[in-house]
């Protein structure tokens, strides 16, 4: 399994002199499952990926150097606009040939995907009601807690989050590696969510929502969001093998990042910050998983 990066941040694009090192496009991640594309989200990280498939890349026809029809699953955790505004700018959506389907969780019985999708994509928002697109696109709705196996050797356990409007997580097998995805959602107190503790058990890599600092997250509760320290809990519960910090606020600029994986380092090692571009191969080399973390307050926290 192979895992990539292309939007890192949460709520609102924010590109700039400030954010060039870890990113400013919203939350978008490629899985390679063997030869099979898995994408979680539809945040503006997707155009880059769309680019970058239409370019050829990996999946470029050796007998004519053009590339394949893309052939994707995409998954959404929720509708909001940030996870879902790509789609639009999605180059194999017009092209003919290219097949993706669409997977979410969160949307029944008032709504379905295509629904939503089409309103994204319909007057007065956006030209052309989807009449351009030119993809085969086909929408599945499932309700969380469904087990999904969307081609052979893939599974994909998903779970509720506690997000306004709804919200679905997602742990994702592929041939011995495994990754959880989970964003957008909002701890109550220091509780652990059963449901999240169950997604992250013993992953390779737990993507969780660490939009805010635990002294930045009393002013935004009932947000729907999450703290990078609450992760850290969340990973050394779980026995997540690495944490990766992600769904970044648009005010934390790149010195700020680093500060806050300076500190998560310190409070769990091994705990890394999202970037875009960033590139893991799952299942990692064995990690000590450490016997205990330490809050800011410098202290112990047993798990």
């Amino acid at each position: 399994m192979q895992v990539r990066f292309w939007g890192v941040r949460g709520s609102v694009t924010c590109p700039g002199p400030a954010t060039l090192r870890y990113g400013g496009n919203t939350a978008c991640l490629e899985v390679r499952c063997g030869d099979r594309l898995i994408i979680f989200d539809a945040g503006s990280g997707l155009r880059l990926l769309g680019l970058a498939l239409a370019a050829g890349g990996e999946t470029a026809v050796p007998a004519t150097g053009r590339p394949k029809p893309v052939d994707a699953d995409i998954f959404f955790s929720h509708c909001h606009l940030d996870h879902v505004w790509g789609l639009p700018f999605f180059q194999p959506a017009y092209e003919p040939g290219a097949r993706l389907r669409l997977w979410a969780g969160h949307l029944l019985p008032d709504l379905t995907l295509g629904e939503a999708i089409r309103r994204l994509v319909g007057h007065p928002l956006f030209p052309g009601g989807g009449d351009f697109f030119r993809a085969d696109i086909g929408f599945t709705d499932f309700r969380c807690g469904d087990t999904l196996s969307p081609h052979p050797g893939i599974v994909l356990a998903t779970a509720p989050l506690d997000h306004p409007g709804g919200g679905c997580g997602y742990r994702l097998e592929y041939g011995g590696a495994s990754l959880a995805y989970v964003t957008d959602t909002e701890h109550r107190g220091g509780a652990l969510d059963p449901s999240v503790l169950a997604l992250a058990a013993d992953v390779d890599l737990f993507v969780y929502d660490c939009t805010y600092t635990e002294a930045e997250y009393a002013a935004h509760a009932g947000r729907g969001h999450s703290t990078w320290q609450h992760g850290v809990r969340l990973a050394a519960a779980a026995g997540a093998k690495r944490l990766a910090i992600f769904h970044h606020d648009p005010s934390h600029d790149d010195p700020t990042l680093d500060r806050i994986a300076r500190e998560a380092e310190a409070m769990r090692p091994g705990t890394l910050v999202a970037a875009e571009g960033l590139t893991l191969r799952l299942p990692a080399a064995p990690a000590t998983r450490p016997a205990e973390i330490r809050e800011d307050d410098g202290t112990p926290w047993l798990v």
